[in-house]
C-alpha cells in the first residue's frame, strides 16, 4: 500500500515528532509532582537518559511510546505498510536498545519503571505510583 502523502511532507510529519517531554511523559510529571516527587529529567549521567530520574529512591521511569517501542499487542503498536524492512529494522533496534538500558539500570543498582503511553490514565498512575513506593532495595547511586 503506498503512502497517502508525499516523501517530502511525510518526512515533515516524522521529524516533528518529539523524543523529549511529550504529551503522555508531562502527564507522568505532572502526576509524580503532584503526590510530592521531585525527579530530574533526562539525565545524562545515568543510562538511556531516562524520562524521570528519582534517585532517592534508586528508581527512573521510562515513558515509552507504544508505537516506537513496541508494546505487544497494543492498537497504536502497528508496522507502517510502506519501508516495511526500514521499520522492522528500527523497532528491533529500539527493543533491544531497551533491554541493554534495563540491565545496565540493574547492573548499577537502579530500579527501572516503565508506563507505556496506552497506560498514561488513572489507573496506570495509579500502578505506578504503588510500584515506586515498594521499598527499594539497597541501592548507590547518588542519593
Amino acid at each position: 500500500m503506498a503512502d497517502i502523502v508525499d516523501r517530502k511532507t511525510r518526512s515533515r510529519m516524522m521529524s516533528g515528532i518529539r523524543g523529549a517531554n511529550t504529551a503522555p511523559e508531562m502527564a507522568v510529571r505532572k502526576f509524580l509532582h503532584s503526590k510530592g516527587y521531585r525527579y530530574r529529567l533526562h539525565a545524562s549521567d545515568v543510562p538511556g537518559r531516562p524520562d524521570i530520574v528519582l534517585r532517592k529512591l534508586g528508581s527512573v521511569v521510562f515513558v515509552h511510546g507504544c508505537f516506537w517501542h513496541r508494546h505487544a499487542g497494543c492498537r497504536f503498536a502497528y508496522t507502517p505498510k510502506s519501508n516495511i524492512e526500514f521499520w522492522k529494522k528500527k523497532f528491533s533496534s529500539n527493543v533491544a536498545r531497551d533491554q541493554v538500558v534495563r540491565r545496565q539500570l540493574r547492573r548499577d543498582g537502579w530500579r527501572a519503571h516503565l508506563i507505556w503511553e496506552c497506560q498514561v490514565n488513572d489507573r496506570g498512575l495509579k500502578k505506578l505510583l504503588k510500584d515506586l513506593r515498594k521499598k527499594a532495595p539497597n541501592h548507590t547511586n547518588g542519593s
